[in-house]
């Protein structure tokens, strides 16, 4: 996560000519986002509690939705109404800077992290939907999230990558106005459908691929690719991928040091030179996506453990296989795809220009199997979310009795990593 950096109000379409400057050097404290345990954001949809879920509305936004006249009738006295949600509205609505409120009007609170909140909002003169979230940047965390966000998504447009669209600023909080990606997760929609090919899962990709190649182009590096931050843009058939949450991107004006050294991402999603701590470079995102393939074309994770020095193992030899359903059924170009995107050597592995460019992206799976691999690829998806769920619950019962602060948890993980590197920094540079 990153501190402060102040921006002006700006509306879609009046963009600065000069892009703002980036940081000059890489400004995380080492931190890698933990699986999911103890966050409110976790039980709406599995984020790390640091980020709030944007998704979670998906699941229910009809439910969510409050109506305009309790919100007016109640916003000054919020025990009055009846619905835990809309006491929920009213609360943060009452919060919200009168700029904000005179502008758009607050239908539901979709998502909340340590210093963030996330709501459904409607433009009152068009009526269109967006998504505004607040940032509570008198907290350290908040600030870095913040700049973080705005300094990638006020140089970017394109349309796998969610827009920001308006920007408040006060002395404690930022508001930003994004799109409203109401099209749920990645692999829910693979859960809801009857069918999903390899056919599909190129599709998935190619729009991927295309906007982290874009990103890429600019300078920036996502460092959290992982399902929960693909959605889709509606829930149509034919809706688009949408790529989000840049609050631990590197954004890099193009000819600076690409080089970066910040220990961050998601466990199961992380490449092997973060995890020894050499500087690396923008194929990190490639090796997450790797992942993302992986789990795309089976529903099972390519590392997975829930010791966390097991799974850092795991990744560093690149130790995994294709063995279990769906993959007798997976065409051997998929597989290829998968091999040469999640290799341990960073300049081995392809980028986001050459992964376009695979036979089985170009030619969209054409001389693939046809086979439906949907149900495998549910139920495995399924079978790991409950089993995730009770790991979960076990995890909050046993942290009960002890403090669950980040900054101690920061703490464990940094530990964990000095005696992986002390274990294994030797072999892997030789």
């Amino acid at each position: 996560m990153r501190q402060d950096s102040w921006w002006p109000v700006w509306l879609a379409g009046q963009r600065p000519e000069v892009d703002p400057q980036p940081p000059q050097t890489d400004i995380y404290k080492h931190f890698i986002r933990g699986d999911g345990t103890g966050s409110k954001a976790v039980e709406a949809g599995g984020v790390a509690a640091e980020k709030p879920n944007l998704t979670c509305a998906y699941q229910g936004q009809a439910q969510a939705a409050s109506p305009t006249s309790a919100l007016a009738q109640t916003a000054k006295d919020p025990s009055k109404l009846s619905d835990p949600q809309q006491k929920k509205v009213a609360k943060y609505r009452a919060k919200f800077d009168p700029r904000v409120t005179a502008k758009y009007e607050i239908k539901a609170l979709i998502g909340r992290g340590s210093f963030s909140r996330v709501v459904r909002v409607e433009h009152k003169s068009t009526r269109q939907p967006y998504a505004i979230k607040m940032i509570e940047t008198r907290y350290r965390e908040g600030r870095e999230v913040c700049e973080s966000e705005l300094c990638v998504l006020r140089r970017v447009r394109h349309t796998n990558i969610i827009q920001l669209m308006e920007v408040f600023e006060t002395a404690e909080r930022v508001y930003m106005v994004m799109e409203l990606a109401t099209g749920g997760e990645l692999f829910d929609r693979i859960i809801a459908r009857g069918s999903f090919t390899e056919r599909d899962a190129t599709r998935v990709l190619q729009m991927v691929l295309d906007g982290v190649k874009y990103l890429h182009a600019l300078g920036i590096t996502h460092r959290d690719l992982k399902p929960e931050n693909l959605l889709y843009y509606h829930p149509g058939a034919d809706s688009k991928i949408i790529i989000t949450d840049f609050g631990l991107a590197s954004s890099r004006k193009k000819g600076d040091e690409c080089l970066m050294k910040t220990t961050c991402g998601t466990p199961e999603y992380i490449a092997p030179e973060i995890l020894v701590r050499k500087p690396y470079t923008n194929a990190v995102d490639m090796w997450a996506l790797g992942v993302i393939s992986y789990i795309l074309l089976s529903g099972t994770m390519p590392f997975e453990d829930d010791n966390r020095m097991r799974l850092y193992r795991q990744i560093l030899k690149g130790k995994y296989s294709f063995s279990g359903e769906p993959w007798p059924s997976v065409s051997n170009l998929a597989k290829d795809f998968v091999e040469r995107i999640l290799t341990v050597d960073p300049s081995e592995r392809l980028t986001a220009g050459q992964a376009l460019k695979h036979p089985w992206i170009i030619s969209m799976a054409a001389s693939s199997s046809m086979k439906n691999l949907q149900r495998c690829i549910s139920q495995n998806l399924l079978k790991r979310a409950s089993s995730r769920c009770q790991s979960t619950k076990s995890a909050q019962s046993t942290r009960s009795s002890r403090s669950t602060k980040s900054n101690k948890a920061r703490r464990v993980r940094e530990k964990e990593l000095r005696e992986l590197n002390r274990r294994y920094q030797q072999q892997y540079n030789g």
